[in-house]
């Protein structure tokens, strides 16, 4: 055997990295897992890449000993299976060992105690504005890498609020305008100082994250929401929470956020607004109207409503129900501690077709679709379970120190069973897709079967929900896999929306009733609207439609409209044009939401830009 003979089954690696080299960028370089979060194609993106099958063989191995060791070898081998056949996908495979979580909304709580002494740092408790700032972006950064998605911080405004209070006074809120140093800085120069300092930090590639910046979220409130969510709280020096100057300070962050974002195009933090609703309209008027003024001035963020504190948008598109809202002295405020350990998706147009063959809707097919539903979400949920396992036994190994440090507990974190290729079998099925009965008759089918076994499931200390998941990747992949097998496949992106993202038919009314109530009343784990606009409405008209998303039961969306940057002067606008007003270069790139977080087009994978391409942006209401 020759020398060289011993090296070369890492051929396939050499190969890997001549072909990234010449890629697009380091969405289109990705042959596992591609998406947009990554400002460069380099070395530092590139080594993650180059292990990623191997990362996904040993995931699979792990899982296949724990499902046996749990269920017998029929069901570890079914699981192995499922996903070479492209039935199902668990996210997140190739990049972090099993046993990792998936996404948190964290209680900054022990922070405040302990710093980030417990989870390997080196940080102490912060004891004035300028260290819980600085501890704060170091905190993100290693909650993060212990994490495969994204980390929300609710309370970071809130608690930032109570900082500035101890420093300035419990009303500085009303003069920030007053002048704290000697060289003239006012105290709003002082605090807009700290926002940069903390969101240019955290957009910054992360080493242990593949050169990605690490997906941030962070919380609005209206008043009743914060009441609710904080009601008892107190910090560790006795002081609670202050409504006013967390309001004004929550205003004020927006308005920087917003403003910035035509000087730099920062992707995070992703914000989502929570507003109470009474069932007609939004209980916190000033709240409800401050959110139309920002849709106005061109600002991008999600908006959550409900009638009930019952649940927390803590993602991009995730809505987790709140399962413990009193205050612990040990704990923090437990309303904001929720999230998702796993996330393991259906590929809905693969089961429908599998499933029937005529290619109609009726009533046989129907109960045949959801028999199949059924099998496949009880499968699942073994998987998610030896999964939740696998976690419990790195818990106790102490290997995952953000559960032992107390920033987040895995009983408060779901199970996900995720779904794709919803829209895609409804077509299948020559089912038209809009507010029509058996659309509305189709999705309830599927959902309803998926809820009622979640809450069959449910255990003192595992809980499963059900999204349609954002598919950055996995749209495109799931349609290349369909094609290739030879099913039925209408566009080259399966979408998470209720609706075909082409159809110039529909308009944004027709889109806030589709994700709606009617549709998804049983889709406990969310799904965000990305309403696709032409250009910006005025205020009253934004506060229009929020008032519809009341009406309609659509409790969770965002809008989107095209941001236009020129590549040679850098000028940024809320709006497309084609030609630079500044500079007249013709040299411009577009942003927006690839999914669920704001990024420059050029960045997106090729087969995303090609989707992007081809969705509608709806001329005005």
């Amino acid at each position: 055997m020759a020398l060289i003979d011993k090296y070369e089954p890492f051929r396939k690696n050499v190969n890997f990295i001549k072909k990234y080299e010449k890629a697009l960028n380091a969405a289109s370089g990705s042959e596992v897992d591609a998406n947009s979060n990554v400002s460069s194609k380099n070395i530092a993106t590139m080594a993650p890449e180059v292990h990623k099958k191997d990362n996904i063989y040993t995931n699979r191995l792990w899982m296949h000993d724990k499902l046996t060791e749990m269920y017998g070898k029929d069901i570890a081998d079914e699981y192995l299976r499922q996903l070479e056949c492209h039935e199902i996908y668990r996210h997140d495979e190739s990049g972090m060992p099993v046993g990792t979580p998936y996404c948190a909304s964290i209680t900054l709580y022990p922070f405040l105690f302990d710093g980030m002494t417990k989870i390997g740092g080196s940080t102490t408790a912060p004891h004035h504005l300028k260290s819980f700032v600085g501890g704060f972006i170091n905190l993100v950064f290693a909650v993060s890498a212990q994490l495969c998605g994204a980390v929300a911080t609710p309370e970071f405004l809130a608690y930032m609020d109570h900082f500035i209070r101890k420093e300035y006074g419990d009303d500085y809120y009303l003069d920030s305008g007053m002048v704290i140093d000697v060289k003239g800085q006012t105290l709003g120069e002082l605090i807009d100082d700290y926002f940069a300092q903390t969101v240019y930090s955290i957009n910054q590639p992360a080493a242990a994250r593949g050169s990605q910046s690490c997906f941030w979220n962070v919380a609005y409130f209206d008043r009743p929401y914060f009441e609710q969510l904080f009601d008892g709280f107190v910090f560790p020096d006795g002081d609670s929470m202050k409504w006013e100057s967390t309001s004004w300070l929550q205003k004020r962050f927006m308005k920087w956020f917003n403003k910035e974002r035509t000087k730099n195009l920062l992707t995070f933090p992703v914000e989502s607004l929570s507003l109470l609703n009474d069932g007609k309209d939004f209980v916190d008027k000033e709240w409800a109207d401050f959110a139309a003024e920002m849709y106005a001035e061109g600002h991008s963020f999600f908006t959550y409503t409900s009638d009930s504190v019952d649940s927390l948008a803590s993602c991009c598109r995730l809505r987790n129900g709140i399962q413990d809202n009193q205050f612990s002295y040990t704990l923090g405020a437990g309303g904001v501690s929720t999230g998702s350990k796993c996330v393991m998706t259906i590929n809905m147009n693969r089961l429908v077709q599998n499933t029937v063959k005529d290619r109609t809707w009726n009533q046989a097919n129907k109960l045949a679709i959801q028999d199949a539903v059924k099998i496949q979400v009880d499968k699942i949920h073994k998987y998610l379970t030896a999964f939740n396992e696998i976690v419990l036994e790195m818990q106790a190994n102490h290997m995952i120190s953000i559960y032992d440090a107390g920033f987040i507990s895995p009983e408060k974190q779901y199970l996900t069973c995720g779904v794709n290729g919803l829209v895609c079998g409804a077509e299948y099925l020559g089912i038209e897709i809009s507010n029509n009965e058996a659309y509305r008759d189709y999705v309830n089918a599927i959902m309803s079967v998926i809820f009622e076994s979640n809450k069959a499931a449910k255990t003192k200390t595992i809980m499963f929900n059900t999204e349609l998941v954002p598919a950055e990747n996995l749209g495109v992949k799931h349609a290349n896999w369909d094609k290739k097998d030879g099913y039925f496949v209408p566009r080259d992106c399966y979408n998470s929306y209720f609706y075909i993202v082409e159809d110039k038919n529909l308009n944004i009314l027709d889109k806030f009733q589709l994700h709606g109530k009617e549709f998804t009343g049983q889709l406990d784990g969310g799904s965000a609207l990305h309403a696709n606009l032409e250009e910006h409405l005025t205020k009253d008209q934004y506060a229009g439609i929020l008032r519809y998303a009341i009406k309609t039961g659509c409790n969770y969306f965002t809008f989107n409209i095209p941001n236009s940057i020129c590549n040679d002067c850098g000028h940024i606008e809320k709006h497309r044009f084609d030609k630079c007003p500044k500079c007249g270069s013709e040299n411009v790139d577009y942003a927006t939401r690839v999914i669920g977080y704001l990024v420059r087009v050029s960045k997106w994978s090729k087969e995303r830009q090609a989707e992007a391409a081809k969705r509608y942006y709806t001329p005005g209401i």
